[in-house]
């Protein structure tokens, strides 16, 4: 009978010591995996953007330099509110590629813009760029990276006159408004960081520099209205995003 004891205590024992190593394998296979990180798995990400894109050698006008931002003015440029949306593809540790746009939602305006003959006008520049993009990644861990890039696309610029009139104009006689849109290509380098805080959410920094490449002459309207941009200019950019991590 005490044999028989010690052999059901015993096996008992060896029992609760083989279910106890089953699951600290199970947690260690899980802690492991999850140690790995989402950045070593494919997938994809997206990240929405906001910052400030500044254009140093290009004010929309001698009068107002340095642009409008919740800061104030930046440089003796251009400066405006910057978001967006990039669509990236992850397929390996080291790259990433993808797609996405940056827009202007608030574009620096001149009041004080009189034009050829002299109306009482108003004038404001608002960009949208088109591209896409190539990041190399060279530094990793858990939840920190930091990376390097390439972009290319296009650039749209519209440069919105108003007439300020005393008194409404039928609609039959024409708008107070009127835009002159001026498209070019863009290519340009970028380097950012980013830190998953949670299982699938990123914060990150970019900084971007790009070149526009604009048409040599002027488009103007008839009362002489013309776009301000033209040729080469330079536009730095700089962004807080967060992005959405989907394992493939």
């Amino acid at each position: 009978m005490a044999l028989k004891r010690i052999a059901v205590f015993t096996s008992s024992v060896l029992a609760s010591c083989l279910l106890g190593g089953i699951a600290h394998a199970e947690n260690t296979r899980v802690v492991n995996t999850t140690s790995e990180g989402i950045f070593d798995r494919p997938h994809t990400i997206a990240e929405i953007e906001a910052g400030i894109i500044t254009l140093p050698n290009a004010p929309i006008s001698s009068s107002q330099r340095g642009g409008e931002t919740p800061f104030g003015t930046i440089g003796k440029g251009d400066a405006t509110v910057l978001v967006g949306l990039h669509l990236l593809y992850r397929a390996s540790k080291e790259f990433a590629f993808g797609a996405g746009f940056l827009l202007g939602p608030q574009p620096t305006s001149d009041s004080q813009y009189g034009g050829a003959i002299g109306l009482k006008r108003s004038h404001a520049r608002s960009y949208l760029l088109l591209g896409t993009e190539l990041r190399y990644i060279p530094i990793r861990s858990k939840t920190l990276e930091g990376w390097l890039g390439l972009t290319a696309g296009g650039v749209i610029i519209a440069d919105r006159f108003s007439t300020e009139t005393p008194e409404k104009v039928p609609a039959i006689l024409g708008t107070p408004d009127v835009t002159v849109r001026t498209e070019g290509f863009t290519i340009g380098a970028e380097l950012g960081g980013s830190w998953m805080f949670a299982d699938r959410w990123a914060l990150g920094a970019i900084l971007r520099t790009d070149r526009w490449i604009l048409p040599n002459s002027q488009q103007c309207t008839a009362i002489g209205d013309c776009g301000t941009l033209t040729g080469t200019v330079s536009s730095v950019q700089f962004g807080l995003t967060i992005g959405y991590r989907i394992p493939l």
